[in-house]
């Protein structure tokens, strides 16, 4: 029964590794943004006119992706957490006798959905983050032919 425990709980646990991957995408993608909110707010208080305008904006743009990315963050946490209860469940209904692989079924769905929107706030980060970097198309200079 045991043997038949462990083979169920490996599938959760490999959603487990998946997270824990995508929570090191995420870290290092935030503290790049904390990184280059330090060097804004320096230029804050030492710009004016259009400079500064221009330190706002980007401002605005990393604080966005702050708070994408710590929700983010804070529902892969959830989703692990899920994960592991999952795997409880799932030991505890096979060396108990009862069956609770239902309640094992609900909390790994939960922490699929909350992966899944996790995920999608994932998206929007990156999309927040290449809206920025955009090109101005008049540095594109597209009227002449080169």
């Amino acid at each position: 029964m045991i043997v038949q425990t462990i083979q169920l709980a490996l599938t959760p646990v490999f959603v487990l590794v998946a997270i824990g991957n995508i929570l090191n995408i995420l870290s290092t993608r935030l503290g790049r943004v904390v990184d280059r909110w330090r060097l804004l707010e320096d230029l804050h208080t030492r710009t004016q006119g259009p400079q500064h305008d221009m330190v706002v904006i980007e401002t605005r743009v990393l604080d966005r992706r702050i708070s994408l990315t710590t929700q983010a963050i804070r529902l892969m946490v959830l989703s692990a957490l899920s994960i592991g209860v999952t795997v409880a469940i799932l030991f505890i209904s096979g060396l108990s006798g009862y069956d609770w692989h239902t309640a094992a079924a609900l909390t790994f769905l939960a922490s699929i959905v909350l992966l899944l929107i996790a995920l999608v706030l994932f998206l929007r980060e990156t999309q927040v983050a290449a809206q920025a970097l955009r090109i101005p198309r008049d540095y594109l200079e597209l009227h002449r032919e080169l």
